[in-house]
């Protein structure tokens, strides 16, 4: 119900844009409003100080009259997204506390344990060894072992044996009988051998663990977004699409993994590009980008300083991150509104 009523809402502003007239005058200070010239004045800052974002032409169907046509909407590719939102909660169990005012009570997410420590931090510790040896592989661990063997054997026995002569140890040949680097080159062989034979069924079995949840390899998304100019907020309007390890389109419902669940199918909702044909995208609705922008001019203001409209773009990436926190796009330069 809410996708349909964000596509008849999108196409009324559609509607809406096509019959509002171009800002001609500048009303950034006033309002938190940009004109097409600041846009492309803020967009050309931000290019400059950030050359992961580049200006993009478009479809020349899609063509604004009001932008220049190499300036049409900004966009930078491969953004990575390491993390789901969801992850970025806490998933233990939840406890109300209680307040005396009776007002009602907060969720304390985060339970202790009698003596004051964490039980995610226990589940965490509460790792298991397997005690054998095809899992000693490398040659710190066979030394440290080693020099424990030999350091008990040499307790009980150090009254009763004579020391070895050297000489006729190393005659023998039981020197690279024992040599640890040897012994480990050994274990390892055989168990990339064993590795090799069943890689095919690993390679398989993935798949099938991913899905269940049970894959603990770090699976890296990638976004491309862009920046364009909504003609009827008369303020910039972001979109992103989304891709996986091999480059595939995310689906809808993954893309919304990756916005904040306050903001998800609300601020955040499917629409066509302005400048590219294809699927809808996800974007972020501008409605209250001009006021937090204005928010913004007016804090700087009281404290002294003055906001110039060339950096209306970079702090518009830092304010809307706040709706995909995951997704790790600025690089931008720092921004301090005392």
């Amino acid at each position: 119900m809410q996708s349909v009523l964000n596509t008849v809402k999108g196409t009324a502003l559609n509607v809406a844009e096509y019959l509002t007239p171009v800002l001609k005058e500048s009303k950034f200070r006033e309002t938190g409003v940009l004109t097409p010239e600041e846009f492309v004045a803020a967009g050309d800052h931000l290019v400059h100080h950030c050359p992961t974002w580049q200006w993009a032409a478009g479809d020349e169907s899609k063509t604004k009259p009001y932008l220049p046509k190499d300036k049409q909407f900004l966009i930078t590719r491969n953004v990575p997204c390491y993390r789901r939102c969801k992850q970025m909660e806490y998933v233990g169990e939840e406890t109300l506390v209680e307040e005396e005012s009776g007002d009602g009570g907060w969720v304390e997410t985060h339970q202790l344990n009698d003596d004051g420590t964490n039980q995610l931090d226990d589940k965490i510790c509460e790792l298991t060894l397997d005690e054998t040896k095809d899992e000693m592989h490398t040659p710190d661990s066979d030394k440290s072992s080693g020099a424990a063997a030999l350091a008990n054997a040499g307790e009980e026995d150090e009254d009763d044996d004579e020391a070895i002569d050297m000489d006729a140890f190393e005659e023998s040949g039981m020197l690279e009988l024992v040599d640890p680097a040897v012994a480990t080159t050994t274990r390892k062989l055989e168990a990339d051998t064993q590795s090799n034979s069943t890689s095919a069924a690993a390679a398989a079995a993935s798949s099938g663990e991913s899905a269940t949840g049970g894959d603990s390899v770090l699976h890296t998304r990638t976004y491309d977004l862009h920046i364009t100019y909504d003609k009827y907020y008369q303020t910039p309007r972001l979109w992103v699409v989304g891709y996986d390890e091999q480059r595939k389109p995310l689906t809808v419902e993954q893309m919304y993994e990756d916005v904040s669940q306050d903001h998800a199918k609300k601020t955040v909702t499917m629409e066509s590009h302005p400048h590219l044909p294809g699927p809808n995208m996800a974007s972020v609705h501008p409605c209250r980008h001009a006021d937090i922008m204005k928010k913004i001019i007016q804090t700087v203001e009281e404290g002294g300083g003055q906001l110039g409209v060339h950096l209306y773009l970079i702090i518009f990436l830092k304010f809307v991150q706040t709706v995909i926190p995951t997704i790790e796009y600025d690089f931008t330069q720092n921004f301090n509104m005392s």
